[in-house]
């Protein structure tokens, strides 16, 4: 039994650092770090949830993550199974028992006698299996003092090691288990043990029945658990681990130990109760015998004590990896058993999953994960983040490029106020709203009660803008071919970095993202994060330019904006009864839906800035007439400068319309 010793109250109190785990005065966990690891891996295309399994799984600010744990468990495990044999016990019998019958022979071989030759005969006649050898020599008349005392050993050790599978360390508490004194206190204490377990049954044990128990029988369990049910865990694993030893073994290496076993406990007079034992154990605590597994398969020998707490060790380190394989699959580390972690991998362990616990409740309460059912979505807050991260990329790589200096420091021009406030940041030149930035400093001294001077933070500038506002449309291929050609992440984090612009650097501005495969659809820019591209066949432009249509036809007066990025020619467009027609190569209807939607928005005097990814001939030539035929442009673009060409060309255009 694992050991837990009271604290004592000593007369003075000592200081000194903290040892019981984490620090209780521990900063929080840092969960917009955290943001930040996740919208990485979104900004590379994975999904939400994807992504934060992908932090669970490879750990997060310095901490272990699932799998780094899982390989761990896995070589413990394999380290356990390589241990020792299983049939250890039987082993060291058998060599004893050998040493016992040549020092018998060397001291009959002298003795001329009938008697001395009848003796020989005997052990001549001994059977193979050790129990049974045992058993014929039970009553047998030693001559060798030596061979006397290498049986009493044999039939100790068989004792010690049949009490100790079940009660780890028990027998260390025994002097002499040939003790009849001492045969009948632990017949008491088993009796006990089984009336205890049977009132369990019945619900009617208490804690107080329990330690009833361990002080009537103290000298056996000195180190107990301090509750019934762990007590009663730790002898069912010790059982559970007994049950797969002999299930691992070959038939005859079965028998032979059970056979032994039940020796043991009959020459003690406990079968009874060990047989009443396990039946409560099977009864309180099936899901222990149901561990099955491979047996150990070492080469030292191993007592049957150590080669079951091996086994029920593999069993727990099985259970446990497959909770962590739970986890990861529903991202809830909350599944897993951090004491059973703690065993197996140390308190460290321990301290890494509830850290990434932590930081997992602190993507909900700081406001950054929301939950619905089974979905996991980013919140507003977390979306704005990862589009400013999306941004700073998109301005690196335009710095990186000297494409000139294209980063807004300051929101809106001047020019009309827009209404709207914002806290002030350093480099901003709007006027201070000088009515808000008084009343945040009488509300900061009322809370505080701190001094009548103004701080930084309670200054707030009333934002400007043109009069004249923007419809932006941002068509996003979202076709497999995107995925296929290695597109795609490239072109969410462009649609983040849009959005996180238009929502901080042009909050007049009217944004609406359509993605297009074999249909069309407007796309939340909360979902940008989840967008993924279609399996289906078909890159419906003509779908696409109809509702960007539609969207720019709302916003008359407006100065519109379409911007197209794909990586293949139209190849579907929308049949008369609503739903969707694909063929390769396109067909001319097709091509004619698709050009008629071009029209339209020549018509509605909106040139088209066309960005082609890829050098597919094809779709290069499709897209120079349509430049032609509506006086826009075609931007040809490495894909990892797609973000650069896209917000380039909007900033450009807002600068124009300033002008």
């Amino acid at each position: 039994m694992s050991a837990r010793r009271p604290h004592r109250r000593g007369r003075g109190s000592r200081y000194g650092a903290f040892r019981g785990g984490p620090d209780p005065l521990a900063a929080r966990a840092d969960a917009a770090s955290a943001v930040d690891e996740i919208g990485k891996r979104i900004l590379e295309g994975q999904s939400v949830r994807d992504a934060l399994r992908d932090v669970l799984r490879s750990g997060s600010q310095g901490r272990r993550g699932l799998s780094q744990m899982s390989n761990e468990l896995r070589k413990r495990h394999k380290e356990l199974s390589k241990s020792g044999r299983m049939d250890g016990l039987l082993s060291d019998l058998r060599e004893m028992l050998d040493q016992a019958l040549d020092a018998e022979r060397r001291e009959l071989f002298p003795d001329p006698s009938d008697a001395a030759r009848f003796a020989e005969a005997m052990l001549d006649a001994l059977p193979e299996d050790v129990p049974r050898a045992m058993q014929d020599l039970k009553n047998y008349p030693w001559r060798s003092d030596e061979a006397r005392e290498i049986y009493r050993q044999m039939e100790e050790r068989l004792r010690r090691d049949v009490i100790d599978q079940q009660f780890a360390g028990l027998s260390q508490s025994v002097e002499n288990m040939s003790d009849p004194a001492t045969q009948a206190a632990m017949a008491e204490m088993m009796n006990d043990l089984n009336d205890l377990l049977d009132a369990h049954r019945r619900g009617e044990a208490t804690d107080e029945d329990y330690q009833e128990f361990l002080d009537k029988h103290r000298e056996f369990f000195p180190n107990a658990p301090e509750t019934l049910d762990e007590f009663i865990d730790e002898m069912a694993r010790q059982s559970a681990a007994m049950q797969r030893m002999l299930e691992s073994m070959t038939p005859e290496q079965r028998a032979e130990l059970a056979e032994a076993m039940q020796q043991a406990l009959s020459d003690m007079g406990l079968q009874d109760q060990m047989a009443r034992l396990q039946d409560n154990l099977q009864a309180l605590r099936p899901e222990f015998s149901r561990s099955r597994g491979p047996g150990l398969t070492g080469e030292n020998s191993l007592g049957l004590p150590d080669a079951t707490r091996a086994l029920a060790e593999m069993a727990d380190l099985e259970a446990l990896n497959s909770q962590l394989g739970d986890a990861d699959a529903m991202s809830d580390l909350d599944q897993i058993d951090a004491e059973a972690l703690e065993r197996a991998l140390g308190r460290s362990a321990r301290d890494d999953l509830e850290a990434m616990q932590q930081m997992q409740r602190e993507l909900e309460t700081q406001g950054f994960l929301t939950g619905d059912g089974d979905s996991l979505r980013l919140s507003p807050k977390a979306i704005r983040r990862i589009g400013r991260t999306a941004l700073r990329e998109v301005f690196d790589q335009i710095d990186a490029h000297d494409r000139g200096d294209h980063g807004l420091h300051r929101t809106g021009a001047a020019g009309e106020p827009t209404g709207t406030q914002r806290a002030w940041r350093f480099g901003d030149e709007e006027s201070i709203d000088v009515v808000r930035t008084v009343q945040n400093a009488t509300r900061r001294r009322v809370a505080t009660g701190g001094g009548p001077n103004l701080d930084p933070e309670d200054f707030e500038i009333s934002e400007t803008e043109t009069v004249t506002r923007a419809a932006v449309a941002l068509l996003v291929d979202q076709s497999f071919s995107m995925v296929m050609n290695d597109t795609w992440s490239a072109a969410k984090t462009m649609a983040l970095a849009l959005h996180s612009l238009t929502a901080t650097s042009y909050p007049l501005d009217a944004l609406q993202v359509i993605g297009f495969a074999n249909m069309a659809r407007v796309v939340d820019p909360m979902d940008i994060p989840d967008l993924e591209a279609s399996e289906i066949q078909g890159t419906n432009l003509q779908h696409a330019l109809m509702l960007a249509g539609r969207f720019l036809d709302k916003h008359p007066g407006s100065q519109r904006i379409v911007m197209v990025v794909t990586d293949g020619e139209p190849t579907a467009h929308l049949s008369p009864d609503g739903g969707w027609w694909f063929d390769w190569p396109p067909t001319r209807e097709t091509i004619t839906q698709t050009v008629a939607q071009v029209d339209a928005m020549t018509k509605r005097r909106v040139p088209i800035s066309w960005f082609r990814l890829g050098d597919e001939p094809r779709l290069e030539r499709f897209l120079d007439e349509m430049a032609r035929r509506n006086g826009g442009k075609v931007l040809a673009t490495a894909t990892d400068r797609l973000g650069d060409y896209v917000i380039s060309d909007y900033v450009r255009k807002r600068s124009q319309l300033r002008g």
